[in-house]
């Protein structure tokens, strides 16, 4: 995929609908933002869309090999945190959908700082942008059920203080107050939403389930924190990226939209499941040392995204995890690469040299 240059229109700013919008999509070639791309292009034919991916960690271009010839679609190679070349995108866009992050816990862990430049800065780097040069523009901020910290019983709602539980929640949190300082202090439109966790194609292996799929692919060992009773609500991404589309033509600014299809399970219970699919033994489970300041439970009420908005979600949890084991069963050529041995460690969290 080559880089492309953003093209530059009058200025003019149409009213955001569902008939037309010329959209920037910050971290477009991640796992979330691939997906939303497609989403987006294949659900509205009259979209321009602008994909911003620095080509981190977690992103890559064969993501979006299939669109990249559709001429409504723009890739530009470039950093969040770059106020310069934002200011430049920025200008004459409708609408942001911030996605673009650092999101794996156990990084934060043993590089904080990473976490903080990216997530709160470059977040703050797009209000910049927007209050200076695009006023009138959407922005949605994709956030994260973390900032709220464990859920020991009941499920949060959008009211519900943030208790961020390490490096990567605080992060995120703190972008999330700077999106709301900027609504109630300059105006900018912005809407705030926060998902549990996601699964499905192009996730990148650090994460549990393509994580747990292949190691148990490769006859590894499958790494199961503590006593692997720690509890997460799962969503396939398709379902998120579907709410994502609605907040952003239908929400309304200054307000938090939780994001959840109610499938809480252990780890211990995923990575059965996904062992029982791929008909491998469930003595390739081991526990390992549990990771530092490690959530119990997450969990969110959705009350509200589903009441307002008329969001609900669409894709089963068990033939959704089906589904993305046999999508990384076909394309080991798409995880080969990114399988790496820091990357498939059992406590990435200790690559720093974190003491024991």
């Amino acid at each position: 995929m080559t880089p492309a240059s953003a093209n530059h229109g009058t200025g003019t700013i149409p009213h955001i609908s569902e008939k037309h919008m010329r959209l920037l999509v910050t971290g477009g070639l991640g796992f979330i933002g691939s997906n939303f791309c497609r989403h987006m292009l294949t659900k509205h034919a009259d979209i321009e869309l602008i994909n911003l991916d620095k080509i981190g960690i977690g992103a890559n271009p064969s993501n979006l090999c299939d669109v990249e010839n559709d001429t409504r679609y723009t890739f530009i190679k470039g950093d969040i945190r770059n106020f310069q070349l934002l200011s430049r995108i920025i200008h004459d866009v409708d609408a942001v959908v911030n996605i673009a992050a650092e999101t794996h816990v156990d990084r934060s862990i043993a590089d904080p700082f990473i976490f903080l430049q990216n997530n709160t800065i470059g977040t703050f780097t797009i209000l910049e942008a927007l209050r200076k040069h695009n006023p009138k523009a959407k922005l949605i901020q994709v956030s994260t059920d973390e900032v709220y910290g464990q859920a020991l019983e009941g499920s949060f709602t959008e009211r519900d203080p943030l208790n961020p539980s390490n490096p990567y929640s605080a992060s995120k949190a703190a972008a999330d107050m700077f999106v709301l300082s900027y609504c109630k202090t300059y105006g900018i439109n912005v809407s705030i939403t926060r998902c549990t966790n996601n699964f499905g194609p192009c996730q990148l292996p650090e994460k549990l389930i393509p994580k747990v799929i292949i190691r148990a692919l490769k006859n590894l060992a499958i790494p199961i924190y503590g006593s692997g009773t720690n509890i997460r609500d799962w969503i396939y991404v398709e379902d998120h990226c579907e709410a994502v589309d609605i907040v952003l033509n239908r929400g309304k600014s200054g307000e938090i939209y939780n994001i959840s299809a109610g499938n809480e399970f252990s780890n211990i219970e995923i990575a059965k499941k996904i062992l029982t699919i791929l008909d491998k033994p469930e003595r390739l489970i081991t526990f390992v040392e549990d990771r530092p300041g490690h959530d119990l439970r997450y969990s969110l009420d959705s009350t509200k995204t589903r009441t307002l908005l008329g969001w609900q979600p669409k894709f089963s949890f068990q033939h959704s995890l089906e589904s993305t084991v046999q999508w990384y069963v076909e394309n080991e050529n798409w995880w080969t690469p990114l399988a790496t041995e820091d990357i498939l460690s059992p406590t990435p969290w200790r690559l720093s040299g974190i003491p024991p």
